[in-house]
């Protein structure tokens, strides 16, 4: 199995466990950037969460 499928795989089974993650992540970063920053961490969160969507075909 290649990398790819393997990898597509294993973000089919942990979705919620990433998106979970992805969340997690963008909050920390706000509370360290600053709130002049908010806009931008969820932008990134969101494209992120999209890139997910794309590999595991939700």
């Amino acid at each position: 199995m290649g990398w790819f499928k393997k990898a597509k795989k294993l973000a089919d089974e942990h979705a919620d466990k990433i998106e979970d993650g992805i969340d997690k992540a963008a909050d920390l970063a706000k509370d360290k950037l600053g709130d002049e920053h908010d806009d931008t961490v969820d932008s990134v969160a969101d494209k992120a969460k999209d890139v997910l969507d794309d590999i595991d075909g939700d």
